[in-house]
């Protein structure tokens, strides 16, 4: 049984899933709750009742928000998992996907003693390795941001986040790191293909970038 002021890991997964679905702009209903978590929706129906009855959301019409017990959680298993991935990839080396699935571990287990050593350790890092911000950090997000998609053609950009909606997406990190489409990098758009891919000259090779990806990195000019 969890401690007091602990809660079960599936509602830290929920309240972290409603936290980051509202980050990335996308309605927070039941239905994309289940394609994020990939469970049935039943199951997302079942728990929204359990966690509604805690304390931990409350549903505006078929919206749902996280009240302040709901947030407190919420911020604390996202602070914990992207100190986790920046640990996992800055000091022991793992891919951008290992990390993201172990740390999906870690934030359950993570003590507070932990998470304060690991920022320590760490330097107290504002973003997780994808740019996203580190809740509880000195985080400051860039004014320009912009979305790849929305750049017009032959302009030079830096890739400045890698929203949590991508690193849902299979395959999405591993493709990002290999072709160093990773914040920091400065690229180009060199071309628009038929098929709506965006084409960025990237490190001295051309690397072709899906609407669905496109439409969501940040970047700035």
């Amino acid at each position: 049984m969890p401690n007091p002021g602990e809660h079960h890991p599936a509602f830290e997964e929920y309240c972290e899933c409603i936290f980051e679905l509202r980050e990335d702009d996308v309605e927070v209903i039941q239905a994309r709750i289940a394609e994020r978590l990939k469970v049935s929706r039943p199951s997302v129906s079942e728990m929204i009742k359990r966690m509604e009855s805690e304390g931990l959301i409350a549903i505006d019409d078929t919206r749902i928000r996280l009240t302040p017990t709901g947030e407190e959680l919420a911020t604390r298993v996202v602070r914990r998992h992207r100190l986790a991935e920046r640990f996992l990839t800055d000091i022991l080396g793992l891919s951008w996907a290992e990390a993201h699935n172990e740390a999906g571990k870690w934030e359950h287990v993570m003590s507070t003693n932990v998470e304060a050593a690991l920022d320590r350790v760490l330097g107290s890092p504002t973003t997780c390795p994808h740019g996203n911000p580190i809740p509880g950090s000195q985080y400051s997000p860039p004014d320009d941001a912009l979305r790849l998609a929305q750049l017009d053609m032959g302009t030079e950009f830096t890739i400045a986040r890698i929203p949590e909606e991508l690193e849902f997406a299979a395959g999405m990190l591993d493709f990002l790191e290999k072709t160093s489409l990773v914040p920091g990098t400065r690229a180009k758009v060199a071309a628009v293909a038929e098929n709506g891919d965006i084409v960025v000259s990237v490190k001295g090779r051309d690397v072709s970038v899906t609407p669905f990806a496109s439409a969501r990195i940040l970047v700035t000019t």
